[in-house]
């Protein structure tokens, strides 16, 4: 899909899976839609292959139903998954919410700062002690979010709500990976603090000042 009007794209790709990693190093795309179950070298493959380079949001497609299978999806940095059979109004619902969460926003404050970190919501560019930290769309929207608000608990409901703009029933447990992959992104940082800690059966928060 093309970056200029990403809610009406003029134009689309399917690719196979053997293609589709050279072509998004080429050609950057707005958005990927990803079926797990490809043949050869399956989504998960190309999810981890893809995550090397690019920060692009993925949406994985997929027939499976364990639970497991989704969120390994989601470790592997896809941004959301969407289960077959589906309705393609959810689908176009979702693919506008992950591009609207990447477009500029008018904000009152253009940077969020919180001790060695930096968030830029108009780039959507994030430094941590002046060094570039990059971060899949739901991982930035989580990040800001928790700077605006340290040190407050949110449950997952409320945490997916304000970074997928949407709370479909069952999809709270997505926040548990995000959030994963977040904490690892960081702590390659800040190794010896615990930025955003685990409050028992209530959800998450960010501390500060940033406890060890």
């Amino acid at each position: 899909m093309p970056r200029k009007n990403p809610f009406i794209p003029k134009r689309s790709c399917t690719l196979t899976n053997v293609s589709a990693v050279p072509y998004v190093k080429q050609t950057p795309p707005a958005l990927i839609l990803l079926d797990i179950q490809l043949p050869g070298k399956d989504g998960m493959a190309v999810c981890r292959e893809v995550r090397q380079f690019s920060t692009v949001p993925i949406m994985m497609l997929t027939a499976r139903v364990e639970e497991i299978d989704r969120l390994l999806g989601l470790e592997l940095g896809a941004d959301d998954y969407i289960c077959k059979p589906f309705s393609p109004r959810e689908v176009v619902a979702r693919v506008k919410a992950i591009l609207r969460r990447i477009q500029p926003t008018s904000v009152t404050e253009e940077k969020l700062v919180l001790g060695e970190i930096t968030v830029d919501v108009k780039s959507h560019q994030v430094t941590i002690a002046n060094q570039p930290l990059k971060l899949t769309p739901n991982e930035f929207a989580l990040l800001a979010f928790f700077i605006s608000h340290p040190n407050q608990v949110f449950s997952r409901q409320v945490l997916i709500s304000q970074v997928q703009n949407y709370a479909f029933s069952g999809y709270e447990r997505t926040i548990d990976s995000h959030i994963k992959n977040l904490r690892k992104k960081i702590a390659t940082f800040l190794p010896d603090h615990e930025i955003i800690s685990t409050v028992y059966r209530v959800g998450y928060k960010l501390n500060f000042p940033f406890s060890e």
